[in-house]
């Protein structure tokens, strides 16, 4: 699903992740978007992500709780647009199922507009220290 302005996207990804929704996050990426997830886990294109994202919600991330902090967008040139959002994320589990505390997390993508609109190309999540 590409976005009408990329100041969509955020909100958007907001949004499938409080519905624990893989398959709404990957549609906001392109056909051979590529993404690291806060898991550590890698993906290479849309279905792999769906599947890496389902994974981290049925595991670590299915009782957790994403609330939007400070963000930016930056436009690179022409039709390319880099997204930096900070999260809090609460409500993680780690292996023994036990709470792991808050983190904070910061989402960088890339999106570009294709003629349909803008999607992500390339996102990583990962932890702040």
């Amino acid at each position: 699903m590409a976005l009408p302005a990329p100041e969509d996207f955020v909100p958007r990804f907001g949004a499938a992740y409080a519905a624990r929704d893989a398959a709404a996050m990957a549609r906001l990426c392109a056909e051979d978007a590529g993404g690291l997830s806060l898991t550590g886990g890698w993906a290479d294109g849309r279905v792999e992500l769906e599947r890496l994202w389902a994974a981290d919600f049925a595991g670590a991330l299915a009782q957790s709780r994403l609330v939007t902090g400070k963000g930016r967008l930056q436009h690179l040139a022409g039709a390319v647009v880099l997204v930096q959002q900070r999260f809090v994320l609460s409500g993680i589990t780690d292996a023994a199922g036990r709470d792991a505390g808050r983190l904070g997390v910061m989402l960088s993508a890339v999106l570009t507009k294709g003629d349909r609109g803008w999607c992500g190309q390339s996102l990583i999540l990962a932890p702040l220290a």
